[in-house]
């Protein structure tokens, strides 16, 4: 079961390169983020025509996450986290799909640091981290995939000192990023490539791309009911290289021993 997930920074504005990556790439389940689509604006019909049922929580302009898979029609389990009713940014969507409960998500980026918008992404991985303690609790396997928006280490970036004021690698949300993992979760990438330098996003700016000036923004955490299934792992690096690209590539992870009962 191969898993993806591609922030694709405007699905609509970049559905050409979607569908050619679908093609060449083939996964099983694909986790979408920046949808920056309102949910009529989606093209499900589109990508239904290329093997994808989808489900989506869509947005006007930002955010949006959406869940593509080559299996049967997806059942959705949930939609949004709890924990803050006047939250309304579509960041999270989750289904169970060939045995395993996916969620996919769009961490805020929480910049600039310091102000609400920080403040804002510190709350959102705390109520990610009271789901996923429930989940953990239902004994399923579960994979938490996305774009995070945050830089784990030193080795995922480029130029650590460049970031020390960047919400992306602050020390208060790389403390609440050890704790979601000490619950009880495994970061694939680094489970399988414990020190290679690992980049899944480029900026735009300074010919980041072409320089590999990246970061590592975008991971796969599993539980304990999955992590002995993860066979290998990768970052579709030549795909930001198109034109027109998303400044993030795909990534995705490759899960043995499931039943594969894709169409």
């Amino acid at each position: 079961m191969k898993i993806a997930s591609y922030n694709i920074n405007g699905i609509n504005a970049r559905l050409d390169n979607l569908l050619r990556w679908l093609k060449e790439a083939r996964p099983d389940v694909v986790c979408l983020q920046e949808l920056k689509a309102p949910d009529n604006r989606f093209p499900a019909q589109l990508l239904l025509d290329a093997g994808y049922h989808a489900i989506w929580h869509g947005q006007k302009s930002w955010n949006g996450v959406a869940i593509l898979s080559r299996y049967a029609e997806i059942k959705e389990t949930r939609r949004g986290l709890e924990g803050d009713p006047e939250d309304l940014h579509s960041r999270y969507i989750e289904a169970f799909i060939n045995g395993v409960v996916i969620g996919c998500l769009y961490l805020p980026n929480g910049n600039p640091f310091p102000g609400p918008k920080f403040e804002y992404k510190l709350n959102w991985i705390k109520r990610l981290t009271k789901h996923a303690a429930k989940l953990n609790a239902f004994g399923l396997p579960v994979a938490l995939v996305g774009d995070y928006n945050i830089i784990p280490t030193d080795l995922d970036t480029y130029k650590p000192e460049k970031y020390l004021e960047n919400a992306l690698f602050r020390p208060e949300a790389r403390k609440l990023w050890t704790a979601l993992l000490k619950q009880g979760w495994t970061d694939a990438f680094r489970k399988l490539y414990p020190k290679d330098r690992i980049y899944t996003f480029w900026d735009y700016l300074r010919n980041a791309y072409h320089r590999d000036a990246g970061l590592r923004l975008d991971h796969f955490l599993l539980n304990d009911k999955l992590v002995d299934r993860l066979d290998v792992a990768g970052v579709d690096k030549h795909v930001r290289g198109w034109d027109h690209s998303s400044d993030h590539a795909p990534v995705w992870v490759v899960l043995k021993d499931l039943p594969d009962q894709a169409k």
